[in-house]
């Protein structure tokens, strides 16, 4: 007799389950991503007509903000905030990881010399000079003595 009753309740309560779904009202769709139809229709121009847009490196400095190497091999490289890969020059910009040692890369921009920066470091294209992401600063980590 209980497992009778112990059926008819889980019925029920898949009934009343039902009955609140179908009452919540259906959701709005979620539009496109682009928020005006021009924006939208040049998109899909230069889509249909296979326009890729050029990017060219800006200004007199270059900031080396991130390297990601995968397990691959391939890696992607972000310069002035835009990231490429190995094989990518669309930035004029060719960019190769250093070997054996993650979060640095060299920088190779036409005639330029080669420069080799960390993560966070900027180069003046002109002068050739460094700088840290720091402007001046440092951090320091203060690391409780290990307890025994």
């Amino acid at each position: 007799m209980n497992s009778a009753r112990l059926i008819l309740a889980c019925a029920a309560s898949g009934l009343v389950a039902q009955a609140a779904l179908a009452a919540d009202p259906p959701l709005p769709p979620l539009g496109r991503l682009f928020m005006t139809p021009e924006w939208r229709a040049n998109l899909e121009r230069q889509r249909q007509l296979n326009i890729q847009e050029t990017r060219s490196l800006e200004g007199g400095a270059m900031r080396l903000d991130g390297v990601v190497l995968r397990s691959t091999g391939k890696s992607t490289v972000w310069v002035n905030n835009r990231p490429q890969t190995e094989t990518s020059r669309d930035t004029g910009v060719a960019v190769a990881p250093a070997p054996g040692k993650p979060g640095r890369a060299t920088l190779i921009t036409g005639e330029e010399t080669p420069a080799q920066l960390a993560v966070g470091e900027t180069i003046n294209r002109a002068t050739r000079e460094t700088a840290g992401g720091l402007a001046g600063g440092e951090i320091r980590v203060h690391r409780p003595a290990p307890q025994r």
